[in-house]
């Protein structure tokens, strides 16, 4: 017979009583360095259980948190490891003010217009491994979140706006949207959301083979805190669903760019409402998504004219 946890451990592991893999997992400290901190700084002291092993209390937890991000910024451990955790919090705040706003002004101040006109170019001369490396270098300049603004969603609407005046070649514009949506996916998977962070899975339905949008919402999402579960492009509502459900997500997003059989669109959207439970959000935005409005009005699934506006209805699920 299977021996059930007592009533002790369950009171444990509900108080939090966290082993040293867990605290490391959860604060991107490395155990070598939860050691070191404890034993050269006393930044932390954990108890030990029942077997000798170290174990973090919740409020260890959220201290080490803070003295990680004060070390990021540029604090040494010696000067801070015995900070109380309410002035941590104060200078952990201070030093994101103070860093967002020396990024504004720095973005602020950049002329983006140079290096839009200088990728459209490289486009054109199809030196995808030039194009990668400008684009690269951008972000750096900007911070991901302003490159996504201000580069990224008008490079990529500038190259459509040529594509269908003519002025691109399907190779061209293939060439732009690759390295961009290259550029997104690396980024989503450079990210490292806590354990607890919401989920957010995005795709696009079957049948939209544009995956772009998707790629960009999810690069976004992935910055502002979000796990991020992309699947790409084209695929049947049963395997989003099933894929939703086996990760517990909070959200899923469809991207839709061109719709070119609304019905089988609308058709894949009301199927996947009805294989997603209830408490999951379904949100619909991209270029193509106005046109599905009106039919999928009432349906439960919140449609956005944007994807820029899909985003912005992440941010607002990820602080409800």
């Amino acid at each position: 017979m299977k021996r059930l946890p007592s009533r002790q451990t369950i009171h444990s592991l509900a108080s939090g009583s966290h082993p040293i893999a867990v605290v490391a997992e959860r604060t991107g400290l490395t155990q070598d360095v939860l050691r070191v901190w404890e034993r050269r700084y006393g930044a932390v002291k954990p108890k030990r259980g029942a077997n000798g092993q170290r174990v973090y209390t919740n409020a260890d937890l959220e201290r080490l948190r803070l003295l990680h991000a004060a070390t990021r910024a540029g604090r040494s451990i010696s000067q801070i490891a015995q900070l109380s955790s309410k002035a941590l919090t104060a200078m952990v705040g201070d030093d994101a003010a103070a860093r967002a706003e020396l990024t504004t002004v720095a973005t602020e101040s950049t002329d983006v217009a140079p290096m839009i006109d200088a990728a459209l170019s490289l486009t054109r001369s199809l030196h995808g491994v030039e194009l990668d490396d400008h684009l690269r270098r951008a972000a750096a300049t900007l911070g991901f979140p302003e490159f996504l603004a201000r580069v990224a969603v008008p490079l990529l609407r500038r190259v459509g706006d040529e594509w269908h005046a003519g002025r691109l070649t399907p190779a061209q514009e293939h060439l732009a949207s690759s390295v961009v949506h290259d550029i997104f996916v690396e980024r989503m998977r450079a990210f490292s959301p806590r354990t607890d962070s919401p989920r957010v899975l995005i795709a696009t339905p079957a049948g939209e083979r544009h995956a772009i949008g998707a790629a960009l919402v999810g690069a976004a999402a992935a910055v502002e805190g979000w796990s991020v579960i992309y699947l790409g492009a084209d695929l049947p509502a049963a395997e989003i669903a099933n894929a939703a459900i086996a990760r517990r997500v909070s959200v899923v997003a469809l991207s839709v760019v061109y719709v070119e059989n609304r019905e089988r669109v609308l058709g894949e959207v009301r199927e996947l409402r009805s294989l997603l439970p209830k408490d999951i959000a379904l949100f619909v935005g991209g270029s193509g998504a106005p046109s599905l409005a009106r039919q999928l009005s009432g349906s439960g699934v919140r449609v956005t004219e944007k994807v820029a506006e899909l985003y912005e209805e992440l941010g607002r699920a990820r602080v409800s």
